[in-house]
């Protein structure tokens, strides 16, 4: 069995192989859809080597790998340098079962534009791959777009960035990470006394808990460098010569808000983001500082209020929380630095987070709307929210509070209604209210489950902010893998 398709990408062919070629190019193309998550990452289109293993996207335990890792062998003698490589599965039983052999290609169109090929020759149902290059020509094009607009190793005339990252083997921290590696800027992992590249981790980001987690190995870890990190004390020294520090590492919210629990995700954020920040302010502007934080500043329960990065702090645990987690900023923006501080919502990935368990229950028929369904959940794609933060790495013009949110908020009805269609599942079938305080506890589940949030991207929309999803339908069919295959972009 086999398939050979291609797409036309509005990029010039160089520009296009210097992406496949670059340090982040797998895990950007991976589908996260697909049970093979990148580990490791070739080192070379001519002869490298890329491991994959299977891992379920599902939070806790559900999370172990299941089964042999997939390598991927770049075959020499089927390399010509900007135009063609080739791999080969060579790990069993993936080899004998499949025999896999895919070669990609990049060809100049009729306009001069890249032309992308692949020609897959394998025992795998067409309709699986169709998928997966859906996902991956759409992918790439919108990286491109977007390496395009902030600027890249194409472009001479950018500065390429030293960005140090905590959290880099996170969900957030691997897609952005990869992000940069594509548009050439380098990136530093920041790392805990102890972890490092044979701390004994999985390669995947997760711990043995199957919580995301900083100091897992990075799927491109060769192609990147590290520095130890110690939360309590950092170095003195820990940012010399990075141009931005992209802070995203603290403990799961996720959890019944008891008082340890609590005490843990403060604890995880509030001082260790000071330190950083004195770390910052003492680089005297050689050093800018990119702070994740979340919408729960706003309070669990704000209704259909539009709430702009101008609004009121919130009531409640998480409220206050996050209030004190931006002022730990406060000593770098003293000294004059440019500060960030992203407040994320609900992040929507087919990896990790929230997507995957009610995608799960979606496709049993069982999913419905959360209570009455009226509560507004405000989401955003997990590729526009590393498009949010390589515009605040890079932008020197971005700074303050900023909204990662996309711009369209839906309710948790409308939202239920989408994934359903997108799965092509009914979604009759509500969820009692309480039915999330027996995981969370009532007040987790006030603060997460059913919060009310109606929260927009006014910076961002005042900026004239490129969404590569912003609407919710398209957000979903790009992560789930329902889009359809395109011979242009």
């Amino acid at each position: 069995m086999s398939i050979d398709v291609s797409c036309t990408v509005p990029v010039a062919p160089a520009e296009a192989w210097r992406y496949l070629a670059a340090p982040g190019a797998l895990r950007r193309l991976s589908p996260p859809f697909m049970s093979l998550r990148p580990v490791h990452e070739a080192g070379s289109l001519r002869d490298g080597e890329a491991v994959l293993e299977p891992r379920t996207a599902l939070p806790g335990p559900l999370a172990a790998r299941f089964g042999p890792r997939w390598v991927a062998r770049h075959d020499p003698q089927g390399f010509v340098d900007g135009e063609r490589f080739v791999d080969r599965c060579v790990s069993e039983p993936y080899a004998t079962a499949t025999g896999w052999v895919h070669v990609h290609t990049v060809t100049a169109g009729p306009t001069g534009t890249a032309m992308l090929g692949d020609r897959v020759e394998a025992r795998v149902p067409e309709p699986m791959l169709t998928r997966v290059f859906a996902y991956r020509y759409r992918q790439m094009a919108a990286d491109l777009e977007t390496i395009a607009q902030f600027g890249s190793a194409a472009a001479p005339a950018t500065k390429l960035l030293t960005v140090a990252v905590t959290g880099a083997s996170g969900l957030i921290g691997t897609a952005m990470t990869a992000l940069l590696g594509v548009a050439g800027h380098r990136v530093i992992r920041l790392t805990r006394p102890g972890s490092g590249l044979n701390a004994g981790r999985d390669g995947t980001g997760r711990d043995g808990a199957g919580n995301h987690d900083d100091n897992a190995v990075d799927p491109a870890r060769a192609h990147r460098s590290e520095r130890v990190w110690d939360p309590a004390a950092p170095a003195p020294d820990l940012l010399d010569g990075v141009d931005v520090l992209v802070h995203l590492a603290g403990a799961s919210i996720a959890g019944r808000f008891t008082g340890s629990h609590l005490r843990k995700v403060r604890d995880s954020r509030i001082d260790p983001t000071r330190r950083l920040a004195e770390l910052v302010a003492a680089r005297d502007g050689a050093t800018a500082m990119v702070c994740a934080s979340a919408v729960g500043f706003y309070g669990a329960d704000r209704g259909g209020e539009p709430l702009s990065e101008s609004a009121a702090n919130g009531t409640g645990p998480l409220a206050g929380i996050v209030a004190d987690w931006e002022r730990a900023c406060e000593p770098a923006r003293r000294a004059g630095a440019r500060v960030v501080n992203v407040r994320t919502g609900l992040v929507l990935s087919a990896a990790g987070g929230m997507l995957p368990p009610l995608a799960a229950i979606t496709r049993t028929g069982l999913g419905g709307r959360l209570g009455s369904g009226r509560q507004w959940m405000s989401w955003i794609s997990l590729d526009d929210l590393t498009d949010v933060y390589l515009r605040a790495i890079v932008d020197p013009a971005l700074a303050g509070v900023v909204n990662g949110t996309a711009p369209e908020p839906v309710t948790n009805e409308d939202f239920t209604r989408e994934l359903g269609a997108v799965l092509h599942r009914p979604t009759v079938v509500p969820v009692p209210g309480w039915a999330p305080g027996l995981l969370l506890g009532s007040r987790g589940a006030d603060e997460l489950a059913l919060a009310d949030q109606r929260v927009l991207p006014h910076t961002l929309t005042e900026l004239d902010h490129h969404f590569r999803y912003p609407r919710l339908r398209e957000a979903l069919e790009h992560e789930l893998g329902a889009e359809s295959l395109p011979t242009a972009l």
